[in-house]
């Protein structure tokens, strides 16, 4: 057995009335709320940009492709995507999926209200299994061989304004020239909790649009694209830009949602502070436990200075207890905040006001290397601040040490 490791573990056995003993169950406390706090708020902080990302995913892809026009109206120009250049597009590594869509603004009537939405119309190739967690009563519209479909799908804060729900009947009324109006059928009701979305979008089919419109089957008012890894949306960006006809434009998510982005990445900032603050706390701790308990110890410093002990092999005894110290409390942080994650993760438990928050429970992702990243940093931290209470050993001389108390 490591000769310092166990002088250290005889000093922590024999110590446990001392005062030294309480500052050290005080320092494993700490660091265990410390702990359990930061990698609890990594998980939430996590789960929430994960959850507020996909609901905006669902409506909207990373990448929006439309014609090139001074008009910044919601109706886009409409034009036919080469095959050449979607194939192009697609062959992008980091695409995973690419869909065409429209928008319409309209009017929305009931037998009782009006309303006016964003018909954003869709096709075969749109990514149900994106949106269908959106949908909380009903189902997505089906398309029709022959002529368009005459579902529509709204949110529930516009089926509440009307008074609809899944089955009845209304009308569309588009402002053009000359106006039209048609009859459809409310086939399901989606919540994303995103206000301006749910209070502005109903989905239909793309096929409605064109004929509204007089476009040709194969025009579209823009081309939705989805990347596989949303750290690489920019460089995906840059090579669909290199790939698109010279009059197009392309729009990023991020720049169409650009405050909530915003938002995400100012609470990333509030939790670095966070996180900052508590190992600033816990590192005081720990280096005010080491020098109570050189203190406390010095007369035994002294003696096994006596006996020929370097200062360096004193130090290994204090940095043993220092270590036991860290590990203890980073260890049952980490266990007791992934247990309480993992509890939240599989029952959501611990409820949101889904007004206020945009999610009906406290969202859970684990972000398994940022959580190494704080673990390892910590350690290495606290290892480096370790030896400065212990250079205190130094100045403790063998006469002085045996005659101190």
């Amino acid at each position: 057995m490591n000769l310092y490791y166990f002088i250290s573990s005889r000093i922590q056995k024999n110590d446990r009335q001392s005062f030294s003993s309480l500052v050290h169950r005080i320092a494993v406390v700490i660091i265990f709320l410390g702990f359990l706090l930061s990698i609890t708020s990594l998980c939430i902080l996590d789960g929430f940009k994960t959850s507020i990302r996909e609901k905006i995913f669902s409506f909207g892809a990373h990448i929006h492709l439309t014609k090139y026009d001074i008009d910044k109206s919601y109706e886009e120009s409409p034009f036919i995507i080469q095959p050449n250049t979607l194939d192009s597009i697609k062959a992008i590594p980091t695409i995973e999926h690419v869909q065409g869509v429209s928008h319409k603004p309209c009017l929305l009537k009931s037998s009782t209200e009006i309303q006016g939405v964003i018909l954003k119309g869709v096709g075969r190739d749109f990514d149900i299994n994106r949106f269908k967690g959106n949908i909380i009563d009903g189902s997505f519209i089906k398309f029709n061989d022959s002529t368009y479909s005459k579902q529509i799908v709204i949110s529930d804060k516009i089926a509440s304004k009307l008074t609809l729900k899944t089955g009845d009947s209304l009308l569309l009324y588009f402002v053009q020239n000359p106006p039209r109006y048609r009859k459809v059928v409310v086939s399901g009701i989606y919540q994303t909790g995103l206000e301006e979305l749910d209070e502005l979008f109903i989905i239909g089919d793309i096929q409605l649009n064109r004929v509204l419109s007089g476009w040709s089957p194969k025009q579209i008012g823009g081309l939705e694209i989805y990347v596989s890894d949303f750290n690489q949306l920019d460089s995906t960006a840059s090579e669909v830009y290199h790939q698109m006809d010279y009059d197009m434009q392309i729009q990023l998510i991020t720049d169409k949602y650009l405050q909530i982005f915003d938002w995400l990445n100012l609470l990333n900032r509030n939790v670095s502070i966070f996180l900052a603050l508590i190992m600033g706390v816990s590192s005081f701790v720990i280096i005010a436990t080491i020098i109570v308990m050189v203190m406390e110890r010095t007369p035994m410093i002294g003696l096994l200075k006596a006996f020929g002990t370097t200062n360096k092999e004193v130090s290994r005894i204090f940095l043993w207890n220092g270590f036991r110290i860290i590990l203890i409390g980073m260890a049952t942080g980490n266990a007791v905040a992934l247990g309480l994650c993992a509890i939240q993760y599989y029952t959501g438990i611990i409820p949101l006001d889904a007004e206020n928050y945009f999610m009906s429970s406290v969202p859970i992702e684990f972000p398994w290397l940022a959580i190494a990243l704080v673990n390892i940093g910590a350690l290495l931290a606290f290892t480096v601040i370790l030896g400065a209470p212990v250079r205190f050993i130094s100045r403790v001389t063998p006469v002085k040490a045996i005659k101190f108390n």
